[in-house]
Parts: C-alpha cells; structure tokens; sequence
C-alpha cells in the first residue's frame, strides 16, 4: 500500500535517536516529515499547517501527547486529522482515553520495527473508501 504523493507528515518524538529513525523510514516512502521535540511544538506547527496525519508520542515534555490530542479533538480545524499514537506508555487510562478521543492507532516503540511503522502510516494516508 502506497501514501499519496508527497504528504505532509508530523512526527512528535521527544527521544531523538527514535526521532531520526522514523523520520528517515517516513521520508523514504516519500513524504514531507516535519518533527516536533515536546507538545507545544506539536501545536504551534500544527496550527501553522495541518498536516495529512500525526505521529504523536503520549509522554513528552512540556505538553503530554494525550493533551495535545485533547487539544486536536476539540478544535474543528484539526478534528479530522489522523493520529497514530506511538508510546512505551502501559497506563490502561491512557489507552482507555485516546481510543475514547478517536485514533487511528495506537502502536508500543518497543515493538514497532519501522518496517511496520511505514505500513501503519501508508495505511493512515491512504484514501478512504
């Protein structure tokens, strides 16, 4: 399965070596990556341009993952825009709520290998039918 051509991307990662991984399987399929380090980064450049889906990481600094996608879901602008959560994070709670506020996925780090991490996203930007 292929993403359209050339979307844009969000990555919000705040460990850099896991970063830079899946920023560099992302641009391989193609896509324009833009990353953020910490939630208040994420929104700022989500405010600025939306992007065609979000890789959004639950515990950063600064702004947690679960409340910039609070943030995301109450806002009709960016309501629609998939997010697929990528965490270490076990916290029933906290799978309990992002699956409450609407994702598209939800995928643990430790064992995601970025093969499967470019399918996940190609599945999130292709068309639906």
């Amino acid at each position: 399965m292929k993403p359209p051509s050339n979307p844009y991307v969000l990555l919000a990662e705040d460990d850099r070596f896991l970063r830079r991984a899946c920023e560099t399987r992302l641009r391989q399929m193609g896509l324009t990556v833009a990353t953020a380090v910490d939630g208040e980064q994420a929104l700022r450049m989500i405010q600025e341009q939306a992007p065609a889906a979000i890789l959004l990481d639950l515990l950063m600094p600064k702004i947690t993952g679960i409340e910039v996608l609070r943030h995301l879901r109450a806002h009709q602008d960016t309501r629609d825009i998939p997010v697929l959560i990528l965490t270490n994070s076990p916290r029933e709670c906290d799978v309990e709520e992002i699956h409450r506020l609407g994702v598209s996925g939800y995928r643990v780090k430790a064992e995601l290998s970025l093969q499967e991490l470019g399918r996940c996203v190609a599945q999130l930007l292709a068309p639906k039918e």
